[in-house]
């Protein structure tokens, strides 16, 4: 198991050196992110396991596996951890946890939270726009898809796709799906990636009204030209 990740590492983007790695269960790295085993345990219904993504940009997605049937995805930790039922919630940091060496370490005690605090420090400071989650509903079956807006490139996906008046589900630019497939629940809508809270409804933290992010010289839109021609890029 050891040295397949020692392999992945030395051929992709390391976001975290091999000692940092090497003592904690389950790690996966990817092209751009870290992926490790998680968890969060709730005195009732005991532990609920799952996969934790680390993005050099300060993303942290979940994928739950607590059962077999759980389809919960790109969660965040405090989602997360509301999602396994923990009684004392809102304390994300050290209710979800990893294994280190077969014992379980708080996020907060771990080197897997040193890009987001740095994405907080920096938005703390206000040099960096973020954008929360927005969704765009499909012309033909009316349900809505969840655009993370992350990364200029995702950005722009979703520019286009609320500018084309047809825009489908067989046109989500992430992974194919159909009309069949049931779109979020409202319980998970409220979840869309705010740094202040997860379930915020639009702030000053996460609402942007146009930056070099969002807004592009290349596109004849009248957002984008009144934003290019009249606005200073910040």
């Amino acid at each position: 198991m050891r040295s397949g990740m020692e392999r992945e590492c030395g051929s992709k983007k390391t976001l975290f050196s091999e000692e940092e790695l090497q003592e904690i269960s389950g790690v996966i790295v990817g092209d751009d992110y870290v992926e490790v085993m998680c968890g969060c345990t709730s005195h009732r219904y005991g532990d609920a396991i799952a996969r934790l993504r680390v993005f050099s940009d300060g993303d942290l997605q979940i994928t739950c596996q607590c059962t077999p049937a759980c389809h919960e995805d790109k969660l965040s930790p405090a989602a997360f951890e509301k999602h396994s039922e923990r009684e004392t919630s809102r304390n994300w940091r050290n209710n979800v946890w990893v294994f280190i060496e077969g014992d379980k370490v708080p996020l907060s005690k771990t080197v897997l939270l040193r890009y987001y605090n740095q994405t907080l420090k920096n938005n703390s400071n206000g040099s960096k726009v973020t954008h929360r989650d927005e969704f765009v509903g499909c012309s033909k079956c009316g349900k809505e898809r969840r655009f993370r807006l992350r990364s200029r490139g995702e950005c722009r996906k979703h520019h286009d796709a609320l500018a084309e008046p047809n825009w489908k589900c067989c046109d989500y630019p992430y992974h194919k799906i159909t009309c069949d497939e049931e779109e979020e629940r409202v319980s998970r809508k409220v979840y869309k990636g705010c740094t202040r809270s997860p379930s915020c409804k639009g702030c000053t933290c996460c609402v942007c009204f146009g930056c070099n992010l969002c807004r592009f010289a290349d596109c004849n839109c009248q957002t984008c030209l009144d934003f290019i021609t009249n606005t200073k890029p910040i």
